[in-house]
């Protein structure tokens, strides 16, 4: 007598179980051998969609993340035409005497602008695409780390995140209130913030005093030297000055209006190039190309991994367990896990409606597990492999991007094992 049910699920578990070991060989692999982690990822979407799974090549261009190729070209694009006209500098130098030597307030002020845009509802990403460029270059003209300057342009837009205007705490609040459960957005706006601040802190006592390539401790330099005269006092070109007000366009459309940053941004730097071609010239050399592989690739490979369901059987399995404090710690788990690798909207429209159901039982307090869970999700950001995290990679220097992207995957490596405790801690035990 047959058994209908066993092959499907058979069928399942074999893909799940090839799913995630590709993953280990692709991280092995992009680790034990110099090259690109995004080719092996896309070779691995390849091998197991055609040989375990069965999909057709259209499946398989569906996970590649569109809108992101777009966002880092358009936004690289348009910052190399800056670069290249000479506005980049302009605007580092005003905020340099702005500053007036009081280098070490610097990352502190980014902090705040890289928030603000995310308090008022921008996505982080928004708000980091337009900021990351500048904020690298300042890092450099005030001899501060890459590493400082990157991790507080991204924790300072992970601050803004949940806050009543934000689409990541309606996204949280949705999910849980559209299945009669109550929480408080108070908690998870404060909570968040608090933890990003904390983190901007060690961010600043860890990075603050490292050793720069080749140089002293950057705490340890003479504060730098207000400018004087030349460039910094000269009047804008032409160029310059319709790279910025299509700079602020940029922010103004997209931000207010909602559309495609990227493509916006795109736009922006073709009308620039066609302008003004002597100055722009070469500009499309300083699309970070390597890091749009990488991190597509990447993208690609753990969108199969959730289009054939891997990530909600694993969820699904973990919510199973008889322990709510194991179950509870778990998800938070998962969620930091693919959150890092994956659009952090995406995971906690996942995530928090898997929970609900285990939050509904009443042994673990909701407001505390749905904001684990989506502080979880978000503190990984850093990553290169997110959509923050690469822009910010992909805008530092050609020569530092490889130390700016392994100090962002080490730093995204200890929020993927911390954070899920440190919230679990906080948030979920005191409410049990």
């Amino acid at each position: 007598m047959t058994r209908p049910a066993a092959p499907a699920e058979d069928a399942r578990l074999s893909i799940h179980a090839a799913g995630i070991l590709g993953l280990i060989v692709i991280f092995v692999v992009g680790t034990a051998r110099p090259i690109n982690l995004g080719v092996v990822s896309l070779a691995m979407t390849f091998l197991v969609g055609t040989f375990v799974v069965g999909e057709a090549p259209r499946a398989m261009y569906a996970g590649f993340p569109v809108d992101l190729f777009v966002l880092l070209a358009g936004v690289t694009y348009l910052f190399g035409i800056a670069s290249r006209n000479g506005t980049v500098e302009r605007v580092v130098d005003a905020a340099v005497r702005a500053a007036r030597g009081r280098r070490r307030l610097v990352p502190w002020v980014v902090f705040v602008v890289a928030a603000l845009p995310a308090m008022a509802g921008a996505i982080g990403s928004a708000g980091v695409a337009l900021l990351a460029p500048l904020a690298m270059r300042l890092a450099e003209r005030s001899d501060i780390d890459r590493r400082l300057m990157g991790l507080m342009v991204v924790h300072g837009a992970a601050a803004g995140n949940f806050s009543p205007l934000n689409v990541l705490g309606a996204i949280v609040h949705q999910a849980v209130t559209s299945r009669g459960l109550e929480m408080s957005m108070a908690v998870l706006f404060a909570g968040n913030l608090a933890c990003n601040v904390a983190l901007g802190a060690v961010i600043v006592a860890l990075f603050g005093r490292r050793r720069r390539p080749g140089g002293a401790p950057a705490a340890a330099l003479p504060e730098a030297p207000r400018p004087a005269t030349g460039l910094p006092t000269a009047r804008l070109t032409v160029d310059q000055f319709s790279t910025l007000v299509a700079i602020g366009a940029v922010a103004v459309v997209s931000l207010g209006l909602g559309l495609s940053i990227g493509f916006v941004a795109l736009s922006a730097a073709v009308i620039l190039h066609l302008l003004f071609p002597a100055s722009s010239a070469g500009a499309e050399r300083h699309i970070a190309w390597t890091v749009i592989l990488l991190v597509c690739g990447v993208v690609t490979y753990v969108g199969a991994l959730q289009r054939y369901g891997t990530v909600d059987a694993v969820g699904e399995a973990i919510a199973g367990l008889e322990s709510p404090l194991t179950t509870a710690l778990l998800i938070a788990a998962v969620a930091a896990v693919t959150s890092a690798f994956a659009s952090s909207a995406g995971i906690l429209g996942a995530m928090i409606p898997l929970a609900v159901p285990f939050m509904a039982q009443g042994q673990i307090g909701v407001t505390g597990m749905a904001t684990a869970v989506a502080i979880s999700a978000t503190l990984v950001d850093a990553t290169p492999f997110s959509t923050v995290g690469a822009l910010v990679v992909a805008n530092a220097s050609e020569a530092e991007r490889q130390e700016v992207f392994r100090g962002l995957l080490a730093w995204g490596a200890v929020m993927v094992v911390t954070a899920p405790v440190v919230t679990w801690l906080v948030f979920v035990l005191p409410g049990v």
